[in-house]
């Protein structure tokens, strides 16, 4: 998911009285955010003491919570800001938020140079055909893989990159490391850094058409919003190169998984690496489980020894900007917005 500030300018100061925090921290790390929020009323609770929560919310302005918006912080009197402490949004991407005008706010970005690295073991390992060599050093057998010294490695390829916040750089960073040429498409329209060849955007009227055609291997990192579910689906698929990979780190809804299927099937593209998926668990009878040109993990990926820290760290950015009126970082804004399909 892509890192963001709010849409509106700098406004008025706003003061801190009261905050509710639910995040399973340590004491030491809570101290930082008590001491951060001083002199407010610093309030925590664990996420599943539904009674405490319940008061709290009667006088809390701030809230700090582990898991995603219910209807109680949506209908909490002085709530006006809350920070989710994780990176996917879109279950709190509603629009009654934006009615009330709440601010919220999460965590993308804390796990950006893992989330690429998990993208790059797909690439690697579908490239060099990892599961056959694992196959054949089970068996014992030595070159057996028919073609095998026809393959290409990733350098000289083309690498996409589809949402172009803080791990679609660090993709991009890592494209360069294997020699690739990479084109990145983003939302909003941002100045190419050094290690992207070409970057388009939405915003300023460029078509995905140009990075599905072009590339050899595509990776989502694009947030889950009502534009982008769906967004590949059997066009995409057709456009590609019949030796084109995806990687979805994203959010399983971004890709019509019925349509995945049937190009992976037909030889549309040559396969795929997915963490998420459009139902999760993956459900025990879907397809992707079996086709030997797909790797599944269960949406997880090893972490960073700092990963809590660098959710803290937001926090304390955030909590400094919202004090002073400033953009807050990883702001929802109205084109999160995503409506639950049917």
């Amino acid at each position: 998911m892509q890192q963001q500030s709010a849409d509106s300018s700098a406004v008025h100061q706003r003061e801190i009285a009261t905050v509710l925090a639910t995040l399973p921290y340590e004491a030491n790390e809570l101290a930082q955010l008590r001491e951060a929020v001083a002199p407010a009323e610093f309030i925590h609770c664990s996420s599943k003491d539904e009674e405490g929560i319940a008061a709290a919310l009667q006088v809390a302005d701030v809230a700090l919570i582990q898991g995603d918006l219910d209807d109680r912080f949506i209908q909490a009197p002085n709530l006006k800001w809350v920070h989710c402490d994780h990176s996917g949004l879109t279950r709190s991407a509603k629009p009654e938020v934006f009615e009330r005008g709440m601010i919220v706010t999460g965590a993308a970005g804390r796990s950006a140079a893992a989330l690429a690295q998990h993208a790059f073991y797909f690439a690697l390992a579908l490239t060099y055909d990892a599961r056959r060599l694992m196959e054949m050093q089970d068996a014992h057998i030595w070159r057996g893989i028919p073609g095998y010294d026809k393959k290409l490695g990733l350098a000289g390829k083309t690498l996409g990159i589809v949402g172009f916040g803080q791990t679609g750089a660090e993709m991009a960073t890592l494209g360069k490391a294997f020699q690739m040429k990479v084109v990145a498409y983003n939302r909003s329209v941002v100045a190419a850094p050094m290690n992207v060849d070409l970057m388009l955007s939405s915003e300023a009227g460029d078509s995905l058409d140009v990075l599905v055609e072009q590339a050899d291997v595509i990776m989502l990192a694009t947030q889950l919003t009502d534009v982008t579910y769906h967004m590949f689906s059997g066009p995409q698929f057709a456009k590609m190169k019949p030796t084109a990979l995806i990687i979805n780190m994203a959010r399983g809804l971004v890709i019509d998984e019925t349509a995945l299927v049937d190009a992976l099937r037909n030889g549309e593209i040559a396969g795929a690496g997915l963490d998420v998926f459009s139902k999760e668990p993956l459900q025990e009878d879907s397809p992707l489980w079996d086709l030997p040109n797909v790797l599944v993990t269960p949406h997880m990926t090893p972490g960073l020894p700092d990963k809590r820290q660098r959710s803290i760290n937001m926090i304390l950015d955030n909590i400094g900007r919202y004090r002073s009126g400033q953009k807050m970082l990883n702001a929802l804004t109205q084109r999160d917005v995503f409506t639950p399909k049917a």
